[in-house]
């Protein structure tokens, strides 16, 4: 579970962010914040994973709140001024969201929280400790399809869709490929091909230009076949 706390000086974007939160299974809600200060006494008590961080709010600035934190956990911005974005990323922030951003941008966000997630835990896990599955939500039409990362097989791009393979099902989204390949860990999955990135786990064989996933058969392209040469080193 991703713990978060919501620090925003306007009741509305409360409602908003919290009533998304709800409609996903893996958040936790810990507390309303309107000001940052008192986001720092809630801190100094408690503890989060996530922060849904205002940045125009009295008192203090939402980054110079964030730059009093010695070890802040992970943020995702919500505000309505474009031009401090770059400092955000700069501030290591996960995501920079607008308002007013619908559920499908703000559930891309949550993805990248739970890719992130991931990456640490591979991170702090060693020898033959089993890693927690972790899993991702996909939108496919009007339904949100939540997935475990090591079901999925490959990607493969389908004109303005991307099909992601499971073991069990193929989920076609409306998102390149290349925002795709940026939800996952670099390494667990390949780009192989300008329209395919596998999983290497589910790798059966190499042969020529070709990958043998399953019953699948991927090719490879002349540009990426660097990267899968890395993969006999």
């Amino acid at each position: 579970m991703i713990k978060y706390l919501i620090i925003d000086d306007e009741h509305i974007a409360h409602d908003i962010i919290k009533g998304y939160c709800d409609m996903l299974p893996n958040l936790e809600f810990k507390a309303n914040c309107y000001d940052a200060i008192e986001a720092i006494d809630y801190l100094s008590k408690h503890k989060v994973d996530l922060i849904f961080l205002d940045l125009n709010m009295p008192k203090l600035k939402g980054f110079e709140f964030l730059k009093t934190l010695s070890s802040p956990p992970k943020v995702i911005v919500t505000t309505a001024y474009s031009e401090f974005a770059i400092e955000g990323y700069e501030l290591n922030i996960v995501d920079y969201l607008l308002k007013p951003f619908s559920f499908e941008r703000f559930l891309n966000a949550i993805n990248k929280v739970t890719i992130s997630n991931t990456k640490t835990s591979e991170k702090e896990h060693q020898g033959n400790i089993k890693l927690e599955e972790q899993s991702i939500f996909f939108k496919q039409n009007n339904s949100h399809i939540q997935v475990d990362l090591d079901a999925i097989l490959f990607i493969e791009a389908s004109g303005n869709y991307t099909k992601v393979v499971t073991t069990n099902d193929t989920i076609s989204i409306r998102e390149k490929i290349s925002d795709t390949i940026q939800l996952f860990s670099d390494n667990d999955f390949l780009q192989v091909h300008k329209s395919f990135a596998v999983a290497k786990k589910h790798i059966k064989s190499i042969e020529g230009n070709r990958i043998y996933i399953e019953d699948y058969t991927i090719p490879i392209g002349k540009l990426f076949k660097a990267n899968v040469n890395q993969l006999f080193k």
